[in-house]
């Protein structure tokens, strides 16, 4: 199977030695995405629905990029600093998924890259 590697400007470039996703055959896997806003380098951390948005229009980003939507997602993991704020993160990500609601998991971390509230990474199938 042949892997090739996802990058666009539409998403933050990955800060560290792996790409924003790779595509292995007709599977996409979206690494961890911060809510970094790609044209200005800014993560959100003072409101968790801006950050939960900004996440998600990251994944979505790397989707495109691969020739897929969310509609094609099969998988989603959240990683949340405060399970307290799972209610607003639950109602951003209602507004990307509300017919088609792909597996998740939902998992509350001490601590994410550069201190971000929220990282939300995604498995689709095209």
């Amino acid at each position: 199977m042949d892997n090739t590697q996802i990058k666009t400007n539409k998403a933050p470039a990955a800060i560290g030695p792996y790409s924003q996703g790779v595509k292995g055959g007709n599977i996409i896997f979206t690494s961890g995405q911060l809510p970094i806003v790609p044209e200005t380098g800014e993560l959100i951390s003072d409101d968790i629905k801006r950050a939960t948005k900004q996440s998600m229009e990251n994944v979505k980003a790397i989707l495109t990029e691969a020739g897929a939507t969310l509609e094609d997602v099969v998988k989603v993991t959240i990683f949340i600093k405060d399970m307290g704020e799972f209610a607003l993160v639950n109602e951003v990500y209602g507004e990307y998924f509300n017919e088609h609601k792909p597996a998740r998991s939902c998992i509350e971390v001490s601590k994410l890259p550069k201190d971000g509230k929220i990282e939300i990474e995604a498995i689709a199938i095209i």
